[in-house]
This record gives structure tokens, C-alpha cells and sequence, in this order.
């Protein structure tokens, strides 16, 4: 074979095997990525915020009367027995110190009082002389109608007025009596702290209304209390609910007897419950950003045994995911893989190793997974979180963890 053959045969490989070397050099690299597959199976959708539990019926044990509270020797966790259990004694205020303006009215006061009961007096005295004087006119008039001396009417004269004296000796008197009482509150004005004994009878006794046990201690100290003072709460604290707190429009997606799990209450694993009440009407709350949120109180019952939660007590923290749809056999893909493509869901599914992007129809929603009506079937794989690297044809690699 002539040489200036052979070395251009030998030229002709070099320069073939250089171009095959940069073009397998500037070839793109697969992006690796992570997949998940299309999966069939149950679904849910809840909607979850925080709660707190409280005693079904808390009653709140009031000071009945004004009076000096004794200290309250009941503790918290204490059980109490119905209209036998002593909560708390009351005793009747002591007289106040008056200033010297109050004293010098209260001096007066009695001044005037005994000069109106002086006066009373002296008209009862009166009314007693003309008693009496219309009794002995009343005795002459019938021994003198008797022999005829006097007329029958003028004999009835004589009666009415000694009826009319006799009215008028029970006003005297009555006028006696309620200025002899006048005299006696002024001279109660004076008296001295100190001076009135208190005796053990004195003591206003508050029993609990309910049986159960003290949840809460409001006055421990002894101190001065008006009526109506709210002085302890008594609940049973096994009879145990649930109240969490939903925006207006989470909580008109829950219906009555909606099943819940209760988390992060401090146990290894959740509580269930059951949605007893959604409240008719909404309050206004502040949320931690400063934003005014409109709230519906959902109220929670237990469905599991009373030795599964009676860790819990009257006002401690849960977490409530309440279930507001379920579906047995759904096709769902992971929400990771769902993003937006002209105004609609897409994913990108992996076929031979490659990207390709395609719309998908999808239901519900629940954070983690979406529910897909159309677009995937069960055992395709897709993207999760698909990066700006990848468009349709992009050679994928799955990532290694």
C-alpha cells in the first residue's frame, strides 16, 4: 500500500476520533433530580390549627355578701363534694374610722334625732291625756243616755271621739318608736372599729355547688371583698373537651361529627376525637402579625378512653386536625411536583430517562399530596421540585441520597 495512502487513512481516524471527542464532551449533562411515583390509595384533607382543653361545665364559686375574706385553705386539684365542702368563710365588715367631717355630722345627726324623739314622745304624752279624758266623757254619756238625759246620736259623739283618741295615742306612739330607731342608726354611725364583737356565728359559709375538684384559686389571701367576687372555679376534670379557634372560612367547611387528631399534646401517640359543636356566631381575634381574623370556636369531644388522655387537664395546649373530606382510592401525586404552565397545573413525568412536561387536572389538596382527576395514571414517575434546569426533553438522573 503506497505510504501517502496510510497516511491519509491514519489522518482521516485522528480527525474522526477528535470530533467524536468533542462532542461527547459538549454533550449535556442529566440533571439529577428527585422522583417520586403516581400512587393510588386513601386520601385526606383536614384542616389544622391549635386548641386547648377545658372542663365541659366550669362553675365559678362567687362571694355571696360584702365581707373580710379568710384565707382559703382549699388547693388546686383539691376534690369537693356537693353542699358539704367548705371552700372559703366570710365575715361581716368591722365599722370604718370616720374623718372628722363624718364624725361632726354623725355627732349631729344624733343631736337631731334626740330632739325629734323628745318631741315624739311629748305627743304620744298628749294623745295619752286626751285618751283619757275621751274615755271619762264617753262613760259619763252612757250613764247619762242610760237615764235618758242625752240623745243617741250625741252618745255616738262621745264614742268617735274617743275612737279618734285612741287612733291618735297608737300615731303618737308609732312616731315615738320610729324616731326612738332614727336615734339609734345616728348613734350607730359612731361606732369605733373595735367595738362590735364578732362571734362565729357571724361567718358566711361558701360550700361548693358541684362535685369535683378546684381548678383554679382566684382570692387565696384574706383581704376585703365585695359580693359577687369570683373567688374560686370548680369542674370536673374528667369530663374534658376541646376548643380550637378556626378562621370563618375553614370552619364552615367542618360538619358535625367530623373525626380529629389531636398531636402535640405530650403523649407518644395522637388522641382522636369527634366535632360535638360548631358555634353559631364568630368573634374577632388579632392575630400575631396585627391582623384582625374573624374566629369560630369548634367544640371537640374524645372518642378514646378516659385513661388514654387523663394526663390532660383544664386548659392545656393540643394541636386539632380536623378531617373535612376523604376519599378511599385516589390517584395522588406528591404537591412538590405540581407547578404552573400557562394558567394550569402541570409535572414533569420522566419517560426514557427524559423530562415531559404535561397538564394535570387536580382535585383536592391537602399540603403534601394533591388528589390528580386527569393527566396521570398510578405507577408514572414525576419531578419533585423541578428546578429552571429543566424543560421538556431534559435528560434527568435520579438523585442519589
Amino acid at each position: 500500500m503506497p505510504r501517502k495512502l496510510i497516511k491519509r487513512i491514519v489522518g482521516l481516524v485522528l480527525l474522526a476520533g477528535l470530533l467524536l471527542f468533542f462532542v461527547y464532551a459538549f454533550l449535556p449533562e442529566p440533571v439529577p433530580v428527585d422522583m417520586d411515583e403516581v400512587r393510588r390509595g386513601p386520601m385526606q384533607v383536614s384542616v389544622s390549627d391549635e386548641g386547648y382543653t377545658r372542663v365541659h361545665d366550669v362553675y365559678v364559686v362567687s362571694a355571696p355578701v360584702t365581707g373580710y375574706l379568710l384565707r382559703i385553705e382549699s388547693e388546686v386539684g383539691d376534690v369537693v363534694v356537693a353542699n358539704k365542702t367548705r371552700l372559703a368563710d366570710l365575715l361581716p365588715l368591722q365599722p370604718q374610722f370616720l374623718d372628722e367631717r363624718s364624725r361632726s355630722q354623725a355627732e349631729a345627726d344624733i343631736r337631731s334625732a334626740e330632739a325629734a324623739l323628745k318631741f315624739a314622745a311629748a305627743e304620744r304624752r298628749d294623745a295619752e291625756a286626751k285618751l283619757a279624758f275621751a274615755r271619762a266623757d264617753a262613760k259619763r254619756a252612757r250613764i247619762l243616755a242610760k237615764k235618758g238625759h242625752i240623745s243617741t246620736v250625741e252618745l255616738e259623739r262621745f264614742e268617735l271621739a274617743l275612737d279618734s283618741a285612741e287612733a291618735s295615742l297608737d300615731t303618737a306612739r308609732a312616731a315615738e318608736r320610729m324616731r326612738m330607731g332614727e336615734l339609734e342608726n345616728a348613734r350607730a354611725a359612731l361606732i369605733e372599729p373595735g367595738e362590735v364583737e364578732i362571734k362565729k356565728d357571724d361567718l358566711v359559709r361558701v360550700t361548693s355547688p358541684v362535685s369535683g375538684s378546684v381548678l383554679r384559686i382566684s382570692q387565696e389571701s384574706e383581704r376585703v371583698v365585695p359580693a359577687g367576687t369570683p373567688l374560686l372555679e370548680i369542674g370536673d376534670p374528667e369530663q374534658l373537651e376541646i376548643v380550637v379557634d378556626l378562621l370563618s372560612r375553614d370552619a364552615v367547611k367542618v360538619d358535625k361529627s367530623a373525626p380529629v387528631q389531636i398531636t402535640s399534646w405530650g403523649g407518644d401517640s395522637p388522641l382522636h376525637g369527634r366535632v360535638r359543636l360548631v358555634e353559631p356566631f364568630g368573634f374577632t381575634k388579632i392575630s400575631a402579625l396585627g391582623i384582625e381574623e374573624q374566629r369560630v370556636n369548634v367544640i371537640i369531644d374524645f372518642t378514646d378512653p378516659q385513661e388514654v388522655w387523663s394526663r390532660l387537664g383544664h386548659g392545656y395546649r393540643v394541636d386539632a386536625a380536623i378531617e373535612i373530606w376523604r376519599g378511599d382510592d385516589v390517584v395522588q401525586v406528591p404537591t412538590g411536583a405540581l407547578f404552573r404552565h400557562k394558567r394550569e397545573w402541570a409535572v414533569f413525568k420522566v419517560v426514557d430517562g427524559r423530562a415531559v412536561r404535561a397538564a394535570v387536572k387536580v382535585g383536592h389538596n391537602n399540603g403534601q399530596t394533591a388528589e390528580i382527576l386527569d393527566g396521570l395514571v398510578p405507577g408514572e414517575k414525576v419531578v419533585l421540585h423541578p428546578s429552571e434546569r429543566i424543560e421538556n426533553g431534559t435528560a434527568l438522573t435520579e438523585r442519589k441520597i
